[in-house]
């Protein structure tokens, strides 16, 4: 026990309960004891006054289920300011006190005849939209006021707040003290007193018995729950070869900006290279929703949030060296206006990545034009534009089998971009394989693995071929004297 004009230091435990001042002369009078809880605090503290008072003078607790903790949680702020206004959900959760309730067995044990509310009501939505986690409370404060003139309400401050959910996460506020020294508070007035404190745990430090007994239960949770994950997938999942790969690829068409016509849909499909295929039931191409576009800064941005999905294999059976060739994905934007007349606003294609993980990829896009103001003309007032007959034009058709491919004289317009996010996921046997065993067999993937560069490879080699050329092109033209004198 400290003098009561020195330190203090007190042990506290969870909903313990350790009497003020306040309260040991509210209580000792019977005719403020309204509640059953009142009276059992009169009988404690009149026990304690004679067993010889209380041990602590500053420091008190107030526990869940004090006045104090209704009146502390209905008076929280998000904010410091005084004119803050509190919001639909902050007044729905002040009213709300999170505690534990006490269900019945019948209730617990029986299962719920519906699980999913397809049509809630207006009123239905009010009452669950508001977070219901069991929460239990507690309170160290502390009297700060000066010494024999304790017990008044307005020198009561809160030293820390603990609180212990459902889920059995421990919330202390503010934390255990750490390196960086005591908590302080400031009283208001002319003394402008600081009061400095710590906080400690003092709980006692498992077992090594005990806490090895602990891990135990916990691998055997944790393969029970294996188990029950590898029961809803089954038996039936599919693996692959070591010398194919899957692809899959969950993607969103995000947003389209910057096109001269309002009420836009994107229409896009998937080209296979050769060694790829996909399911049968597997759709390679689609169409979003038609959405009108709203002012974003300086542009005119429309909203798709398109989700679709795409399922790929590569395999190649034979063991060339050459890279393979990646999935394009080709896409067009159209506009439709009130009268039905729809424009096409532009062209753009994406390779898929490479790497798995997430891709957030702006393409750019362009439009074929016309000369003449007639076909401006006929796109403003009747509607239509020159289309791709062939929409894998945009890069190199698949029907071009030639060995150069000429653009001169079509004439195209930059248009606006479009915003695809996309979720790649890679899956092959031959990822499990080991490193040494995967050189030795010069698998599909060791290829892969350097499709990252493989534009930069594809530039090395284009020059490489150009300069060859100017060589031998240079060596033509030469005399054949000149040749045979310097070789």
């Amino acid at each position: 026990r400290r003098p009561p004009d020195g330190d203090e230091e007190a042990e506290v435990g969870w909903q313990e309960k350790l009497f003020s001042q306040f309260e040991v002369d509210l209580y000792q009078n019977e005719s403020a004891c309204q509640t059953p809880l009142d009276r059992q605090y009169r009988e404690e503290i009149l026990k304690l006054e004679k067993a010889g008072g209380r041990k602590n003078y500053r420091i008190f607790t107030y526990t869940d289920h004090d006045r104090f903790t209704n009146l502390e949680e209905h008076c929280q702020k998000v904010t410091d300011s005084d004119c803050e206004m509190p919001s639909y959900l902050a007044e729905r959760m002040a009213n709300v006190r999170r505690r534990r309730q006490d269900r019945k067995p019948i209730e617990a044990s029986c299962l719920k005849s519906k699980i999913i509310t397809w049509e809630p009501s207006e009123e239905f939505i009010k009452n669950n939209h508001v977070i219901n986690t069991p929460v239990q409370t507690m309170y160290i404060m502390g009297d700060l006021g000066p010494y024999g003139k304790l017990g008044q309400k307005e020198y009561e401050r809160v030293l820390c707040t603990i609180k212990v959910d459902g889920s059995g996460v421990i919330t202390v506020k503010p934390d255990f003290t750490g390196t960086e020294g005591a908590y302080w508070t400031e009283l208001d007035g002319q003394k402008r007193e600081l009061w400095k404190y710590t906080i400690e745990n003092a709980s006692v430090q498992v077992q090594q018995e005990e806490e090895e007994r602990e891990q135990r239960v916990f691998r055997d949770l944790y393969g029970r729950h294996r188990e029950y994950l590898s029961g809803l997938v089954g038996s039936e999942f599919e693996m692959t070869l070591p010398s194919t790969l899957r692809l899959f690829v969950n993607g969103e068409v995000v947003s389209a900006q910057g096109y001269e016509y309002d009420n836009l849909y994107v229409h896009f499909f998937l080209e296979l290279p050769n060694h790829w295929s996909s399911p049968a039931f597997q759709q390679l191409s689609g169409v979003t929703q038609t959405c009108a576009t709203k002012t974003v800064g300086w542009d005119n941005v429309a909203y798709f949030c398109y989700p679709f999905t795409l399922e790929m294999f590569f395999s190649q059976a034979d063991e060339s060296d050459s890279l393979p060739q990646w999935p394009v994905l080709y896409f067009e934007v159209l506009s439709l206006d009130f009268w039905q007349r729809y424009r096409v606003e532009g062209y753009g294609s994406l390779v898929l990545p490479a790497s798995p993980g997430l891709h957030v990829l702006t393409i750019p896009t362009w439009r074929p034009v016309e000369l003449g103001t007639v076909a401006e003309m006929r796109r403003f007032f009747v509607g239509g534009s020159p289309e791709l007959e062939d929409m894998t034009y945009v890069r190199i058709p698949t029907t071009f089998k030639g060995e150069r491919l000429s653009r001169f004289g079509f004439r195209t317009k930059t248009t606006g971009n479009v915003t695809l996010r996309l979720h790649c996921l890679q899956q092959s046997k031959a990822f499990l394989e080991t490193s040494a065993l995967r050189h030795r067999m010069q698998s599909v993937l060791d290829r892969l693995g350097g499709f990252s560069q493989q534009s930069s490879v594809y530039n090395v080699l284009e020059a490489f071929q150009r300069a060859r050329r100017r060589m031998q092109e240079a060596r033509e033209s030469l005399p054949q004297d000149l040749i045979s004198t310097s070789a």
